[in-house]
């Protein structure tokens, strides 16, 4: 534990860092008065560990039938998979290439994944993070297909030049057996057959193998003899090839939306073409050609028909219909509509053996942006509930926080109001996807992700130990009117699309309440009810929040309003004297510039809220003078002052939302005092009635000796600005300084204070703190009544860059959060209310003036800095970047203790430690790729941090060492130890006549004895960085390990015990054998041998 004097900050405290600086200013504290830290480095490590949501641009997939285990891979190189709710696992191929095809070792803990660069990979799955072991990388020949049969270790991979190549998978080597396309057509075919797209082996042959090329040529292939037994010759490209578990025919799907059924023996012709979606002329002609039928499944069953399961093959005037997935049983053909485009699909069975009745339950539909699955057991065929977070992209997320150590009852209640939301109609059945097992996490504390969406959704995630469950989903956009129709479309939205996105939000974990921006310039306000209300007229608050100065020709030297002090009761701005119900009073016509105009229509009706999230009021900002209200930047909410402040461009205004009224609404050049050395100048004037200057005239403080006045260079000249072109006037729009950052506490507002008191900090864009003092009436009906005091103190500090994050630490160097109040339910009862409302109890304020008792902490895009209070002197000062930005930055607990979390521009994450801003960690962990990463990327206390990171996944990070640490045994097992079912019975009859499958020596066929080698230039073997490691099994999972070594062990004593009744049993026929033996010898010992 060090400690660090803050008097000798200098005496090589930060000398870790050249960029650091620290200065002992007048006012500091004394010398005996110590900030004790005690974050080391050591407490620091940077590491992904889950990632949640759909899988990106899926491209292929694979199930495990007895691991009950599936495999999804991307366009871009992932490869996800998926057990029961709860068990994720992702890994990356490094060369980043599509995924075109998996396959499972079935029950072996392994996985094939062929790559759109040729390359093929053996993936471990029997540790927790699996690993690559081997690599075999194509040179001269593209792969379009693979097979891999069951219970083999030979991989068959079909090549674009429609060649056959073998890889033993246990050392990923190539065979010297190959099947050559000329081999395999007929002679007399003049051209190419075209890329291989499908191979199997006839399920009760195993040395046959069916093999199909793209234009539409079959070939069955005798392994053994190395000669094609039947070609089947059709004239429409083939897609798929399905096998009935009999091994006597099989289906082949085409580009012409047909489906041809073939006898083995009769490979002249098909045994039955069918169109499934053509229309069938009357006089007998073939029917219209369809859409292409892009893959079909022939499953059996022993008890009825069998199911032929196949996507695409709609009818071409079907145009502007969405895809879909036909079912074929029996007589019935069930046309099931997808939301989104079919990548592929997989028909889950009840035996992994080929050449047993199939006895299909379920299909797997993999689609763009979703994962189906798909009871066939059922009438009408219903799916399953999915119980992944696979719907993070519902709607694009436009924003997203990340609360750890939440309040315990938290989640409960959640979850409570959102199980009410569920859909109905879901399968009885369970989820078929469920193996793998959970992980021995060790973090019990609760942790919410909440993220905001383009449509105006909010939703509410549970992320405690590592995994992802949605909680319940809230809909902002209900408070408003939709537009029913293209011309009933509001004219004075300031966005194209999406008018409900969610552009920040607050939320006050303990009290619960919720406020949140939307990119249409509103704000609403919510509270947390388990009760069902009906809000007869929603309340609403309108605000004009306009440019700083007005633009005149002679303007007013002084430039001053002196704004009164509201009465209570009396209405504090304009638009809020109005009715909720009325329409604003706004200047909307041809000929005049809109004005008093909101972005979106409050809703008139009624509105029924159901229990969670209930509006308290909606706040809109108005267009002024024909401008359009600009984008809220910053948002803060807090319980126990009753207050929401928000800011943008054009300033800040704060509303109390017990009272609905707006108690402060100004520009913010205004927030500086006339004396401030801070001052600035307004970047760009608009133009506007001469009394519109930044407040309306009731719109104030409460405190006017305390009041922040216009600074006096208001009368500048005015020239230059109205002769810019409307460009540059756009660009200094741009620039203009916005409000950035706020944060309520208590502590000492001005230098003179020495008692804490409510107030604000301010942060802006161009790097300035601001603070503003709040006197609050006494809690209960006087709050309700009387007025909230504002008053502006002025500039606190000035940094580089614009303001991210603001928090306060007292003089022992602990966080002091924001004051809230704890939830009660608003519509509860009045004693029920006052049992459960409570203002969280704060430390006794000090008197000692001569003592600084308070640090804030700020942290802009370029530097922090630690500035004592009340002195207001600077005491620890530290350069974050100088040739990038930090994009995000919180002040986060962690072991104990609080520090700076930054993410920057350039790729780097670090922390800073408190309050002597010492570096702790700084790794160069990911370079800002997308914006999406920049607006999603959040910290977290106790070591974690999260953004999005594709438009479809949350990529969850740990900055904890003790978390790396306990990785291994957080993460769940993907493999679990599983007895392979029994193959199915041959019968007496069929072994007696060689009926059923026939098996193949493989290893005598492929083997390096009787095929040689393989040319070595065909393909460069690569061993996997997990070789080492995967070799030994699931070296990570030790009780997976253990688990198998029990069963291993079980299986091995009762093989021995049957073993020792076996010998036992044999002895016994052996010593009555000896002993008939010798009486034998006895009774014919003495007689010659024509007695015998």
């Amino acid at each position: 534990m060090k400690k660090f004097n803050i008097r000798k900050v200098l005496d090589g405290l930060t000398a870790a860092s050249s960029s650091s600086s620290a200065t002992a200013q007048p006012g500091t504290p004394r010398e005996n008065d110590v900030v004790q830290e005690t974050l080391q480095s050591e407490h620091f490590q940077l590491c992904k560990t889950v990632r949640h949501g759909f899988p990106y641009q899926p491209s292929s997939m694979a199930f495990d039938p007895v691991q009950k285990i599936l495999a999804i891979g991307t366009q871009t190189g992932a490869l996800r998979l998926f057990g029961r709710a709860g068990v994720e696992c992702y890994c990356q191929h490094e060369s980043n290439a599509a995924v075109i095809q998996l396959q499972f070792l079935i029950n072996e803990g392994a996985l094939v994944s062929a790559l759109a660069d040729d390359s093929i990979h053996l993936w471990n799955l029997r540790q927790k993070i699996p690993a690559i072991l081997h690599s075999l990388k194509f040179n001269r020949e593209r792969i379009t297909y693979c097979h891999l049969p069951f219970q083999s270790k030979w991989l068959y991979i079909g090549t674009e030049r429609g060649n056959i190549h073998i890889v033993n998978v246990e050392s990923f080597t190539l065979s010297g057996y190959v099947i050559m396309w000329n081999k395999a057509i007929e002679l007399s075919t003049k051209t190419h057959p075209g890329p291989v797209v499908h191979i199997s082996d006839n399920p009760m042959d195993e040395g046959k193998l069916l093999i199909g090329f793209e234009s539409g040529i079959v070939v069955l292939w005798d392994l053994k003899c190395k000669k094609a037994d039947y070609r089947y010759n059709y004239d429409e490209a083939i897609h798929s090839v399905a096998w009935h578990h009999e091994g006597k025919q099989f289906v082949c799907s085409h580009s012409d939306g047909t489906l041809t059924t073939w006898n083995v023996r009769t490979p002249a012709k098909p045994a039955q073409i069918i169109t499934p979606h053509g229309k069938q002329p009357k006089d007998g002609k073939k029917p219209e050609p369809c859409k292409p039928i892009l893959k079909v499944e022939y499953k059996t069953t022993r008890a009825g028909d069998p199911f032929m399961v196949l996507s695409g093959g709609l009818s071409y005037d079907t145009v502007g219909r969405r895809a879909c997935l036909t079912v074929m049983h029996g007589k019935s053909t069930a046309v099931l509509e997808m939301d989104y485009p079919i990548v592929d699909f997989l028909t889950l069975c009840e035996t992994p053996y080929p050449n047993d009745f199939q006895e299909p339950y379920a299909v797997v539909v993999l689609l763009e942006k979703d994962l189906v699955v798909i009871d066939l057991g059922q009438i009408g065929y219903p799916i399953f509930e999915n119980p992944y977070p696979l719907t993070i992209h519902e709607s694009p997320v436009t924003c997203c926080e990340y609360f750890a150590d939440c309040p315990a009852e938290l989640i409960p209640a959640l979850y409570s109001v959102g199980c009410r939301q569920k859909r109905q109609g879901y399968s009885k059945k369970e989820w078929p996807i469920s193996g793998g097992n959970w992980g021995q996490g060790t973090q019990s504390y609760p942790e919410i992700i909440i993220t905001g969406h383009a449509d105006g959704s909010i939703k509410f995630w549970d992320a405690s130990a590592l995994m992802l469950q949605v909680l319940y989903k809230l809909k902002t956009a209900k408070v408003f009117e939709r537009a029913r129709g293209k011309e009933e479309k509001p004219n004075t939205d300031i966005v194209d699309e999406d008018p409900f996105a969610i552009q920040t939000l607050s939320w006050c974990p303990e009290s619960r309440m919720l406020c949140v921006a939307g990119v249409s310039a509103h704000v609403i306000v919510y509270r947390f009810s388990k009760q069902e209300i009906t809000t007869e007229v929603v309340q609403l608050l309108e605000v004009r929040m306009q440019c700083e100065f007005s633009e005149v020709d002679s303007p007013d030297p002084g430039g001053e309003q002196t704004p009164t002090l509201p009465t209570p009761g009396a209405s504090s701005s304009p638009q809020e004297s109005e009715l909720p119900t009325q329409p604003s009073t706004g200047s909307n016509s041809s000929d005049g510039p809109r004005d008093n105009i909101p972005c979106l229509q409050v809703r008139s009706s009624p509105l029924k809220q159901s229990p969670g999230n209930q509006v308290e009021l909606v706040i809109q900002l108005v267009w002024v003078s024909g401008e359009p209200p600009q984008q809220i930047t910053s948002l803060a909410i807090n319980s126990s002052y009753g207050l929401v402040v928000f800011g943008n461009s054009n300033g800040l205004a704060v509303v109390d939302y017990l009272q609905k009224t707006l108690l402060f609404n100004m520009g913010t050049s205004e927030l500086y005092s006339p004396s401030d050395p801070y001052q600035r100048q307004p970047r760009s004037p608009r133009k506007a009635k001469p009394s519109g200057a930044t407040c309306d005239p009731n719109d104030g403080s409460n405190a006017s000796e305390d009041r922040c006045r216009s600074p006096t260079s208001d009368a500048r000249d005015n020239s230059f600005t109205r002769s810019r072109s409307s460009s540059v006037a756009s660009i200094d729009r741009e620039s203009r300084e916005a409000i950035s950052s706020f944060h309520f506490c208590e502590s000492f507002p001005r230098k003179t204070d020495s008692l804490v008191s409510p107030c604000l900090l301010v942060g802006t864009t161009h790097g300035s703190v601001m603070m503003v003092a709040l006197n609050l009436p006494p809690s209960g009906d006087q709050r309700l009544q009387q007025p909230v005091g504002i008053a502006s103190c002025g500039t606190l500090v000035k940094l580089k860059g614009g303001i991210l994050t603001m928090a306060l630490l007292d003089a022992t160097g602990t966080l002091l959060p924001p004051f809230f109040e704890q939830w009660y339910d608003p519509n509860a009862s009045d004693e029920e209310k006052e049992k459960s409302r409570k203002r969280r109890s704060a430390s006794p304020p000090s008197s000692q003036e001569s003592q600084d008792t308070h640090f804030a902490i700020l942290c802009s895009e370029k530097q922090a800095k630690v500035v004592a209070l009340p002195s207001q002197t600077r005491i620890y000062k530290h350069s974050i970047t100088e040739t990038s930005f930090v994009l995000r930055a919180d002040v986060v607990q962690m072991a104990g203790a609080n520090c700076i979390t930054c993410f920057c521009a350039n790729g780097h994450i670090m922390t800073l430690s408190l309050p002597s801003l010492r570096p702790l960690l700084d790794v160069n962990y990911l370079p800002l790729t997308d914006m999406r990463i920049a607006r999603t990327f959040c910290f977290s206390n106790l070591g974690q941090a999260l953004y999005l990171t594709s438009p479809t996944e949350i990529q969850r990070i740990t900055y904890s060492q003790e978390t790396c640490d306990n990785l291994q045994e957080m993460l769940s097992e993907l493999f679990t130890p599983v007895e392979t079912p029994e193959a199915p019975n041959r019968g007496f009859f069929k072994g007696l006549f060689g009926g059923g499958a026939q098996s193949l020596d493989r290893e005598d066929l492929f083997g390096e004895t009787a095929a040689g080698k393989a040319s070595r230039s065909l393909a460069q073997h690569i061993p996997g960085p997990g070789n080492m490691e995967g070799m030994k099994g699931a070296a990570s999972g030790v009780v997976g390990e253990l688990a198998r070594a029990r069963i291993a062990l079980d299986e091995r004593g009762q093989k021995l015990g049957e073993l020792e009744e076996r010998t036992a049993a044999m002895m016994a026929s052996a010593e009555s054998f000896s002993k008939h033996a010798h009486d034998m010898m006895l009774k014919y010992k003495d007689k010659k041998w024509y007695q015998l």
